[in-house]
């Protein structure tokens, strides 16, 4: 949730433009009347770095502990049982903002991201045989030239890419090793104890 956060604080930012929310969803700046703030990641962003500091906290106040129960361990209910009411607060409010976000369209068409296409040209070369080096070496230079030409049309197809994301494939190994665990028999072991 931090780094979309903070994804969706930069990306909505003037220099990049490449998404926009509601006015309702930000807030103005006390300065710039252009600017739109997206308060509510920048919450987010906070929060959540904050949760990540919550092992730490933890592993602090439980390091020099001999075994057995302490006193000590009341104070963990003070950060721990806050954290994930704060949690939840958070996936609440990104949920809200993603069901509210615009991407922009046609983002690449701004001459500035040609060199974007720059991978595609590479995996033409290599899908038509040409050594990986070779054709990664051959568009540096084009772009070191300035000869480097390109087109906005992309093909995805290849094992990966998103055009042929694999995902039955996945999916298919995933089920096999999970398969291996014997899930089956923690299941029954855990219905005997419970009841």
């Amino acid at each position: 949730l931090s780094r979309l956060s903070m994804d969706a604080c930069l990306y909505l930012n003037q220099n990049f433009d490449f998404i926009s929310f509601p006015a309702s969803l930000t807030t103005g700046s006390s300065i710039m009347p252009h600017k739109k703030n997206p308060d509510v990641f920048e919450l987010v962003r906070s929060y959540c770095n904050r949760l990540k500091a919550l092992p730490n906290e933890i592993l602090l106040m439980t390091s020099n502990l001999p075994s057995g129960y302490h006193r000590d361990l009341q104070l963990l209910k003070e950060h721990l049982f806050p954290a994930f009411q704060t949690l939840k607060d958070c996936l609440t409010m990104v949920s809200l903002m993603l069901a509210n976000i615009s991407v922009k369209e046609n983002i690449l068409a701004d001459d500035k991201y040609k060199y974007v296409f720059s991978v595609e040209e590479v995996n033409k070369r290599v899908l038509q045989g040409v050594p990986f080096r070779d054709a990664y070496k051959e568009i540096g230079m084009a772009i070191e030239e300035g000869r480097f030409a390109y087109t906005t049309q992309v093909n995805h197809v290849h094992e990966g890419s998103i055009g042929n994301l694999c995902t039955a494939q996945i999916n298919a190994m995933m089920q096999q090793t999970l398969s291996q665990f014997g899930f089956e028999k923690v299941h029954t072991a855990i219905e005997k104890l419970v009841g």
